[in-house]
C-alpha cells in the first residue's frame, strides 16, 4: 500500500509539500497564527485557546506574537515553555521541546530541508529532520535550530548561534557553527 505525502514527511523521507492534505493542514494552521498574530495583546484567554489549537502542550506555556509555524500538531512542549517575539518554528517533522525552555526573540527552529542536488531538488520534493530541545534550556535571540538537532538538558544556546550538530547536555555553546564553549 502506498504511503500519503504526509507519512512520507513524518518518516522523514522525500515528499511531496504542495500534496492537497498538506496544503489544507497548512493552511488551517496559518489561519490559526494569523488569529493568534492579530489579537489584542489584553486577548490573552484568545490567544491561549488559538495555541492549544496549534500546539501540544503538557502544561503552562506562554508564546509572544508574532508567532509562525507550518502546522502546529508536530510542536510539542513540556511545562513552562516560554517563546519569546517572532519564533518560527518550521513543524514538517516533530518538535519534542521539554520542560522549563526559554527562547529569546526571532528563534528559529528549522524541521525542514530540501535536497543538496538541484536537479532533485527541482522535482519539488524536500524532506525534514526531527529536532529534540531537552530540559532546563535557554536558547539566545536569533539562533536557528536546523534539521535533526538534539539539544540536551540544562543547556545555554548563545544569541546568533546556528546550530547544526547535537549539543550535549550540561553545556553553554555558541557561535557559527554552533560549538560547546564551556562545561557546566
Amino acid at each position: 500500500m502506498a504511503r500519503t505525502e504526509k507519512e512520507k514527511m513524518l518518516a522523514g523521507d522525500l515528499y511531496y509539500g504542495g500534496d492537497k492534505e498538506l496544503v489544507r493542514e497548512r493552511d488551517y494552521a496559518r489561519n490559526l497564527t494569523f488569529e493568534f498574530n492579530h489579537a489584542r495583546p489584553t486577548e490573552k484567554e484568545k490567544k491561549q485557546t488559538i495555541l492549544k489549537q496549534l500546539i501540544n502542550a503538557k502544561g503552562a506555556f506562554c508564546v509572544e506574537a508574532p508567532f509562525n509555524c507550518d502546522y502546529g500538531y508536530n510542536i510539542q512542549v513540556g511545562e513552562n515553555f516560554y517563546a519569546n517575539f517572532g519564533c518560527t518554528i518550521l513543524d514538517v517533522n516533530r518538535v519534542t521541546i521539554g520542560d522549563n525552555v526559554l527562547l529569546a526573540p526571532n528563534v528559529q527552529i528549522y524541521t525542514a530541508s530540501h535536497p543538496v542536488d538541484p536537479m532533485e531538488r527541482l522535482t519539488g520534493k524536500e524532506f525534514a529532520k526531527p529536532i529534540v530541545i531537552g530540559n532546563n534550556v535557554w536558547i539566545g535571540g536569533g539562533a536557528i535550530i536546523c534539521p535533526g538537532v538534539t539539544i540536551g538538558d540544562n543547556v545555554t544556546i548563545g544569541a546568533g548561534s546556528v546550530v547544526i550538530k547535537d549539543i550535549p547536555a550540561n553545556v553553554v555553546a555558541a557561535g557559527n557553527p554552533c560549538r560547546v564553549i564551556k562545561n557546566l
